[in-house]
């Protein structure tokens, strides 16, 4: 007799509860076990954790979460799919489900609210249309977070954990870096989600920086700087930082590159966060004159 799987299990939910996965909210349910245990042992959940869910689904990861967590803290957007996760999740007295959009939300204020002091872990599988943002949004706003354990797709990751002078490095990889130190734990089929979605995946883990890897005179102009230095792949860092909104004339930039021992010529994609990080640092002493 064959084994009752995840899949199976699926297929009985949504059609219990008439739901049907959403385009408009870009869900793939997993139903693949291995992949499920792959995410649990990697965002290394215990009994002291808290943890911040995005997008609980039907709730396949987020029993397994308040199995082994503190308390599960999940937020979904679909309204659709709340009667079904209030239903599933109804024996988890350590389990709290808020309807909302993750990105309106105050997540400090809410994080402060459920967890008190202590530090948070995020666990998601997050729909590929708004994967960045929420990943920027989670780091962005400081939260008090020790890590972030993300499904997401396959590319998304690549970029994240990319190394300077490979053609998956840029913004987004300096970005991420700066607040965490990522780790791509597992590549994942399509074939693991239901409906199967038209690329592969990746599970990561993100372990969030207590301090800054580097010491900026202007955090803001330093972003600045790494998004000029992107905006045009194929022209050189001279170039694309001319034809951004730093205003400095070209002979003085060419000094300044010269002054941190970074070739003009060079493309944006070939300097390391270091590098960006005395760049931009001898450009805001610069502009201070």
């Amino acid at each position: 007799m064959r084994e009752y799987s995840l899949a199976d299990a699926t297929r009985e939910a949504m059609k219990k509860f008439d739901i049907r996965a959403s385009k408009k909210y870009g869900q793939n349910f997993l139903i693949d076990k291995t992949v499920l245990e792959k995410i649990l042992e990697t965002s290394d959940i215990d009994k002291d954790s808290m943890v911040l869910e995005i997008g609980p689904g039907l709730g396949t990861l987020t029993r397994q979460l308040c199995e082994r967590a503190g308390k599960v803290l999940a937020v979904e957007i679909d309204k659709d799919l709340i009667k079904a996760l209030n239903i599933n999740m109804s024996g988890y007295s350590n389990f709290k489900l808020i309807n909302d959009d993750i990105m309106k939300l105050d997540l400090k204020e809410l994080l402060k609210e459920s967890f008190g002091d202590n530090k948070a872990k995020v666990v998601a599988n997050l729909p590929y249309y708004i994967t960045s943002p929420i990943i920027m949004k989670l780091l962005e706003e400081r939260l008090n977070l020790s890590s972030i354990t993300l499904m997401v797709q396959k590319e998304v990751a690549q970029r994240i954990t990319a190394s300077p002078g490979s053609k998956d490095y840029g913004v987004l990889t300096l970005s991420v870096q700066y607040y965490a130190v990522p780790e791509l734990a597992a590549i994942v089929p399509a074939e693991a989600f239901m409906p199967v979605p038209g690329v592969d995946s990746a599970v990561i883990h993100m372990k969030v920086r207590e301090k800054a890897p580097v010491s900026l005179e202007d955090e803001s102009l330093f972003f600045r700087v790494i998004k000029a230095a992107f905006a045009q792949r194929r022209k050189t860092l001279l170039n694309a930082l001319k034809g951004s909104d730093i205003k400095i004339d070209r002979e003085i930039m060419e000094e300044l590159l010269s002054s941190c021992h970074i070739d003009p010529k060079r493309r944006g994609e070939t300097l390391s966060m270091d590098e960006f990080a005395e760049l931009s640092n001898k450009i805001s002493l610069f502009l201070k004159k």
